[in-house]
């Protein structure tokens, strides 16, 4: 016969595999992840990837590999910014503010500027000129 408390251990292993997996995903979620001061990123688009839960790109910046997180691809979009105005290769700068934990190569951007023009996604964050 088995045991009534495998149901149990099964619900409380699914529960805590579900929290886990949540806990990731808002670890990197709104800013409070990030430094409080302005941080300003130079180098080429490696992909661009515009979707949930937010759009992302990959930069080469110096030979290091950065993520560049932007917003949710329905804000990103009104800012402008598609696949078809950046390609990789292209040369980026990205304004906003890097990870907290500096051996990240991460940043959340407020503003990307490829080939000349800016596109703010989060323009109530972007620095003053």
């Amino acid at each position: 016969m088995q045991s009534p408390f495998n149901g149990i251990r099964s619900v409380t292993l699914a529960a805590a595999v579900i929290l886990a997996a949540g806990t990731a995903a808002y670890a990197h979620h709104g800013w409070s992840w990030t430094q409080d001061g302005f941080f300003e990123l130079r180098g080429k688009i490696t992909a661009i990837y515009i979707g949930n839960p937010h759009a992302t790109l990959d930069v080469d910046a110096d030979g290091e590999a950065w993520r560049v997180d932007l917003a949710p691809p329905s804000r990103t979009i009104a800012a402008g910014f598609t696949e078809e105005v950046a390609k990789v290769g292209d040369e980026v700068t990205a304004i906003g503010h890097r990870s907290r934990d500096e051996t990240e190569k991460w940043m959340k951007a407020a503003r990307v500027i490829v080939n000349g023009k800016a596109y703010d996604v989060y323009p109530d964050r972007v620095p003053p000129a």
